[in-house]
Formats: structure tokens, C-alpha cells, sequence
């Protein structure tokens, strides 16, 4: 019985407040504020099989709310570029290779990336400062943006609607489990940031590799010195211009163009 009343009035606090909580919700999310906002749309999607929320108002409280903080991080992304794109990939465990992909899939698939980027967290978080970045029209931005966030919410409405009944069955063992499932969960999280953070300390270790300035590199060239540059960066960088004499290769390309680079020659490796 007492499962049944915490079900009923956890049921009851999201359809009296749905269409609230969606928009505060995904505008917090999409603000980069840790808080999934799937469990709630899957909520709502089992609220609308029953008649309690409508489904094209659901949906409008997402897209209005995602844009809102997207459009604030697309105009970020035109005015500060990389540096936002580099501070919200150095708040993720992998910094080093983040603004890499990102800007790679936004390169192969340009703006229709944003019709999937809610479904990748990683993208998720980069994509609207670097549309904004690669100084493409906002009427474009919001379309594809409005379009993509339709697509993430309706998806997990539909899923929410389907699976009504199995959500039913997993909020009541979750209140029957009481205090031991949040401090499971918590105990999952801890041991896979502490997963991650010891993968990127052993991915350092390997890369502690010999450096060198830029000032050393100029004055290496200037003496006469036979250096092979490899430019590692991306297309989209700020400063696309090569240095005399060096060569483009994307990172994912190295095993297949590694016939271009030479072995008889000391080589750098310029990368952003």
C-alpha cells in the first residue's frame, strides 16, 4: 500500500506540474547543469498514454526550453569560439580527444549533426557554440536545432508511451528498495568516474613524449634543420595556415596516409 501511494503521488507531482517541470528541466540540462531530463520524459511519455499531457504540448516545452539555452551557447560559440569549446571539454574526463570529435562530426555531417546531438552526450554539450563557432546563419542553427530537439523528445515520449507499464513495475522496486538504490547508484557513478579518471591517467602517462616549444621549432628550421611537420589540427581551427614544408593529416587518418611520412627524418607533431 505505501508503495503504491509514493507511485501515486510521484505520478500525480509530475502531472500537475508536467509541462513546468519539462521546460525547467531541459533548459537546465541543455545549460550544461548535470540533470538527465530522460527518466522525466519517459514520465511524461507514460502521462501522455493516459490523456494527462498532451503530446505536441510536451514536445513545445522541450524545443522552446533547448533553444533558449542553445541559442545562449551558439552565440557564445560565435563570439569565444574555442575557448568555450575548450572549457566545456576539459569539465568532461576526456578533454584531450572531445573538441576533436565534435568538431570531426560537424565537419562530416555539417548542420544535420544537430538533428542527433541530444542522443550524444558528448556532442550534446559542444554542439550549439560550435555551430556558432563555424559562423553559419542562426535561421539555419534554429531549424536544425528546433528539428533535432523534437526528434530526442518525441523519441523518448514514444518510449515512455510503450513501456508505460514496465515504468510502472521499476518505480515500485526502486520504492521498495528505498535508501539501498540511491547509494547504489551513487556507488555505480563514483566507481565509473574513478574508472575514467584512472583510463585518462594511464592515457597521459603513455603520451609523455618529448616536446617541444614553438620558439625551439623556429629556430630548429631556421638553422637549416631537417624536420617533417605533421599538422594535426583540425579544418576548423582559428589558424588554418600550415608552416612551410609541413603536411595535413587528421589524426584518424595516420594509419592510412602513413606512407606519406618519411622514416629517414626527425618528425613533429603539431596538434591544437
Amino acid at each position: 500500500m505505501t508503495d503504491h501511494l509514493a507511485i501515486t503521488h510521484a505520478i500525480a507531482f509530475v502531472e500537475r506540474h508536467g509541462y513546468a517541470l519539462l521546460f525547467w528541466w531541459v533548459l537546465a540540462e541543455q545549460s550544461a547543469i548535470p540533470a538527465p531530463s530522460v527518466p522525466l520524459l519517459l514520465a511524461a511519455g507514460a502521462l501522455i498514454r493516459t490523456g494527462r499531457l498532451h503530446p505536441l504540448a510536451a514536445v513545445a516545452c522541450c524545443v522552446i526550453a533547448a533553444l533558449i539555452a542553445d541559442t545562449i551557447w551558439f552565440e557564445l560559440g560565435r563570439h569565444r569560439g574555442r575557448h568555450v569549446l575548450r572549457l566545456l571539454c576539459r569539465i568532461s574526463l576526456e578533454p584531450d580527444s572531445c573538441v576533436r570529435q565534435t568538431e570531426n562530426a560537424f565537419l562530416k555531417y555539417g548542420m544535420k549533426s544537430l538533428l542527433v546531438s541530444k542522443f550524444i552526450p558528448g556532442l550534446n554539450a559542444v554542439a550549439a557554440p560550435l555551430v556558432g563557432n563555424s559562423k553559419s546563419p542562426y535561421w539555419q542553427f534554429l531549424l536544425y536545432d528546433g528539428a533535432g530537439t523534437s526528434i530526442w523528445s518525441a523519441a523518448y515520449f514514444g518510449a515512455g508511451y510503450i513501456f508505460s507499464g514496465q515504468l510502472e513495475k521499476a518505480l515500485a522496486y526502486a520504492s521498495r528498495m528505498g535508501s539501498s538504490l540511491f547509494l547504489l547508484v551513487i556507488a555505480l557513478f563514483v566507481l565509473w568516474i574513478g574508472w575514467k579518471f584512472v583510463q585518462r591517467r594511464r592515457f597521459l602517462r603513455e603520451l609523455d613524449v618529448a616536446r617541444i616549444t614553438p620558439d625551439e621549432l623556429r629556430d630548429r628550421l631556421n638553422a637549416g634543420e631537417d624536420l617533417l611537420i605533421v599538422d594535426l589540427r583540425s579544418q576548423t581551427s582559428e589558424d588554418p595556415a600550415l608552416i612551410p614544408g609541413a603536411i595535413r593529416v587528421t589524426p584518424e587518418d595516420l594509419l592510412t596516409r602513413s606512407k606519406e611520412i618519411p622514416r629517414d627524418r626527425e618528425i613533429i607533431l603539431f596538434c591544437s
